[in-house]
């Protein structure tokens, strides 16, 4: 199991970071800039070809050093420049990676490509033209798409959409929001640079701060739109950590959840970098430590994280064995380093009942606050009031309340007792007699009433938390 001890949050550089997009050829020095990005903790950097000289350069920069990948494409300011010759080439550079059996590929992606419509340094019926060539490319190939776009919203869409193609990314995405939803809905990542920092950026901030964690990529750009507080200085990958800080505080998350999301992300879409390894017991999120201690679950809810992925928030959470107490204990470290220690994981915590009420003790003695994460179903699995068992070594209780009524709740979450519901809303009641702060929550999802559901919880003297369903984790 992968055992997270101490506290590792808000540090000024967050390791980890991915730059999905920067162009290296236009460095002469290179290799001090590649030697600075893995000083400020960079995992890996993405370089960009924009015509067949940058193409070349970059294969070879990426094929001199460790962790640097190559996308190989035309830029739509050179599309009036683009050949069957140039796609022959790109095509061969692509089948030259990896360059013998066992090898890492190089040659990650097919990019940058797509329109400009604000320059037209290319006639706009040879940019589509060429979108369309380099589309062929990556669906012929399997490589993900690196996708340009200004000004051109409705064809750039229009093209993704015709072309199939379910793996690529929005760069430097500068759209609205129904361009992001769009792009999502097609399986389509959005990447931020350092753009989202200017002073005149509110819209971009208001998308990056609300879209889903499962398509969000950070990029530099390198060497264009070097971010705040550094504008007028020439941008390097190692600049990433100012829009990676930006980006946590939009999401009110630290800069090393945003590392880890987004290098997670890049890692699926781009496979590079290692692959996880054993679920973890316990990770920190913002300034919470939450332990992972089931993957077992009561309900079957239709929103789930864990029925789609085993990630939350770039933690790996699907275990392979449940951890014991004392390995919960050890992985904890000093309980009071954090705000709070959450009883959650992949599935009910109170499924393991002995084992939560041990750790909450020890964490009490230790100097830690404790909260449990729980669908309410308790005192049904047990077949007792056990919310007495919990006074004075639990400080708050998050119940998911999901529902306005049985029916609904029967159809949503598919609990496997009998008047489920009516057993989580008396579950609710009852914790208030001895649990300082109960709060109840509810996910926006088809068929759920937020508004009778505040209404539950106002009746029950609870506050009611909304979560939006792409955020469910």
């Amino acid at each position: 199991m992968d055992a997270q001890g101490g506290k590792d949050i808000g540090s000024a550089s967050p390791a980890g970071l991915i730059d999905t997009h920067c162009h290296l050829d236009m460095f002469d020095d290179r290799d001090a800039v590649i030697a600075a990005a893995r000083e400020a903790g960079l995992a890996a950097i993405l370089t960009i070809g924009s015509d067949p000289g940058s193409n070349a350069v970059n294969i070879e920069i990426c094929r001199r050093h460790e962790k640097v990948y190559a996308a190989v494409g035309i830029h739509p300011h050179d599309a009036k420049d683009f050949t069957g010759e140039t796609y022959a080439q790109m095509k061969a550079w692509i089948d030259s990676s990896p360059p013998a059996p066992g090898a890492a590929r190089k040659i990650v992606a097919v990019g940058e490509t797509g329109l400009d419509y604000h320059y037209d340094r290319s006639p706009r019926d040879v940019q589509r033209n060429v979108f369309r060539r380099h589309l062929d490319l990556a669906r012929e190939t399997g490589l993900p798409v690196v996708v340009h776009s200004r000004e051109a919203k409705e064809d750039t869409l229009a093209l993704l959409a015709d072309s199939g193609i379910r793996k690529g990314v929005l760069h430097c995405f500068s759209g609205d929001r129904e361009t992001a939803e769009k792009a999502m809905e097609m399986g389509l990542y959005l990447s931020f640079a350092g753009s989202l920092t200017f002073r005149n950026a509110g819209n971009l901030r208001e998308i990056a701060r609300e879209i889903p964690d499962d398509y969000l990529l950070v990029e530099t750009d390198a060497p264009f739109l070097t971010p705040e507080p550094l504008r007028g200085k020439r941008n390097t990958p190692s600049f990433i950590v100012h829009t990676a800080r930006r980006l946590a505080e939009l999401r009110e998350v630290s800069p090393e959840d945003i590392a880890r999301i987004t290098s997670l992300n890049a890692q699926r879409l781009f496979r590079v970098g290692e692959p996880a390894g054993e679920g973890k017991i316990a990770y920190a999120i913002r300034d919470s430590l939450y332990l992972n201690i089931t993957n077992r679950c009561t309900n079957k809810c239709s929103f789930c994280v864990r029925f789609h992925s085993d990630y939350v928030k770039g933690h790996h959470l699907r275990l392979s064995e449940e951890p014991t107490a004392d390995e919960l204990k050890k992985t904890i470290g000093d309980p009071s380093a954090y705000r709070e220690v959450v009883f959650c994981g992949y599935g009910e915590p109170l499924l393991r009942l002995d084992v939560v009420k041990t750790v909450a003790v020890w964490v009490k003695e230790k100097g830690g606050s404790v909260r449990i994460n729980t669908n309410g179903h308790g005192n049904l699995i047990h077949r007792r009031n056990i919310l007495p068992e919990l006074e004075g070594i639990v400080d708050s209780l998050s119940v998911s309340l999901d529902a306005q009524d049985e029916e609904t709740y029967n159809r949503i979450c598919a609990p496997p007792f009998p008047n489920a519901f009516s057993g989580v809303v008396s579950f609710i009641r009852e914790a208030k007699k001895h649990v300082p702060c109960v709060q109840a929550t509810v996910v926006e999802t088809d068929g759920v009433d937020v508004g009778k559901c505040g209404k539950i919880a106002e009746e029950l003297g609870v506050r009611l938390r909304v979560r939006k369903l792409d955020l469910v984790g």
